[in-house]
C-alpha cells in the first residue's frame, strides 16, 4: 500500500509505469494525478500538497539519473 510518505515506492511505482515519460514536462498537477492513479494508492488525494509533490519528482529525477 502506498501513501504520500511513501516516496521513493511511488517513484519506483512511476518509473515502472512511466519509462519514457519527459520528466521535464510533468507538472505538479499532473503528477498528483499519476500518484492518485497507482493501483496500490490508498491516501487521501487532498494531502498531495506541493512540496510533496515536489520531492517525488526531485526522487524520480535522482532515480533516473543515477
Amino acid at each position: 500500500m502506498l501513501d504520500w510518505d511513501s516516496i521513493y515506492e511511488i517513484v519506483l511505482e512511476l518509473e515502472a509505469l512511466y519509462p519514457q515519460h519527459d520528466l521535464d514536462k510533468v507538472g505538479l498537477n499532473t503528477l498528483h494525478e499519476m500518484v492518485i492513479g497507482l493501483p496500490d494508492f490508498v491516501d487521501d488525494p487532498a494531502l498531495g500538497n506541493d512540496a510533496v509533490l515536489t520531492a517525488i519528482l526531485r526522487e524520480w529525477y535522482e532515480e533516473r539519473n543515477d
